[in-house]
């Protein structure tokens, strides 16, 4: 079934930052507009850890499920072939793991404000996730931070020996779980003084 492909045309590709950027403005405008006014600090508390809470997940779901769980792996190993190609998890997966998985847990344990916010923080994040990939795959860089998350996600795919540099939106799990491909002694170049990365 076409929707449910890994390859897009354009507008399906589009579709899904579409999609994601109408329901991330719709939790914030219903958050802003409805949601209850003596609460506001708490819950924007709530949607900036989920944000937060994003990049820790971004970096779980690159490192231990897209390089190492089929049939995952092999989706992902698509992209690593074809990095330009517009390869991306089907939108009404992605749509539906957001319903499904964050927010009516939250609902079940909370309440719709919580929900609401906890889900807006990472659905953000996940849309900052999903535009970053796209720009380090498709746009000129332009900022100095879009410039180093382009060098980053290119060693990341450049970094065949042992899979590294996984965070896309964040470096910092990267480093915290010592994932950089940083060189070691013992790789040395045998004339001493380059080193390869591990």
């Amino acid at each position: 079934m076409a929707m449910f492909g890994l390859e897009h045309s354009r507008m399906a590709y589009g579709a899904d930052f579409a999609l994601h950027g109408v329901a991330v403005a719709t939790l914030a405008a219903a958050l802003m507009l409805a949601g209850p006014v003596d609460r506001w600090m708490p819950l924007a508390s709530i949607a900036f850890a989920g944000l937060l809470a994003w990049t820790a997940l971004e970096y779980a779901l690159h490192r231990f499920v897209l390089h190492g769980v089929r049939p995952f792996s092999d989706w992902h190993g698509q992209h690593h072939l074809r990095p330009v190609a517009l390869i991306c998890a089907p939108t009404v997966l992605t749509a539906l793991l957001f319903v499904v998985g964050v927010f009516l847990p939250a609902l079940a344990l909370f309440d719709v404000w919580i929900a609401c916010a906890w889900t807006l923080g990472l659905l953000s994040g996940y849309l900052a996730y999903a535009v970053t990939h796209h720009a380090t795959h498709h746009w000129r860089a332009d900022s100095s931070w879009l410039k180093r998350r382009k060098r980053w996600h290119a060693l990341h795919h450049h970094h065949t020996e042992q899979p590294a540099f996984y965070g896309v939106t964040t470096a910092q799990w990267d480093h915290l779980f010592g994932s950089t491909g940083q060189p070691h002694r013992k790789d040395r170049d045998p004339d001493g003084r380059r080193w390869r990365r591990a």
